[in-house]
């Protein structure tokens, strides 16, 4: 089993998807005028329009900028590069500056639009780099 991908339901889908395209620097596919798609190498952000929850049931299936449990993640090759690059642009939504966790990632936290954290992170110490290079698969 794969996880494919994580999908943000918003009102807001074009502030969103220039949002993602800005802090990633990938650009969006466009499926529909409702359904983005951000692809990097191990997984896809979509970003799809309310419009789209009835395709699943209904608008109560799920609500748009009310996430208070997930964090999207992305790792960087230098955090402090990305916060330097995107600390003006992110201005008060920044939650916490780079800072090295006790798991060995260097992190640097904010939030988008519609108040969904995301995390940019680099592993710094040795432990965590092998981690995440493959050499720990357990």
């Amino acid at each position: 089993m794969n996880l494919v991908s994580i999908r943000i339901i918003t009102e807001r889908l074009e502030e969103l998807v220039k949002f993602y395209e800005q802090i990633t620097g990938f650009s969006a596919i466009r499926y529909t005028p409702d359904f983005a798609e951000l692809k990097t190498p191990t997984t896809t952000l979509a970003i799809g329009s309310t419009k789209t929850l009835q395709f699943f049931g209904g608008d109560e299936v799920a609500k748009p900028a009310q996430n208070s449990s997930v964090i999207i993640e992305f790792r960087v090759d230098d955090v402090e590069n990305d916060y330097t690059r995107l600390a003006d642009y992110l201005e008060n939504k920044i939650v916490q500056l780079p800072a090295i966790m006790p798991w060995g990632n260097k992190s640097f936290l904010f939030r988008d639009p519609d108040g969904n954290l995301v995390n940019f992170f680099t592993p710094v110490t040795k432990e965590a780099m092998t981690k995440f290079n493959g050499q720990n698969q357990n």
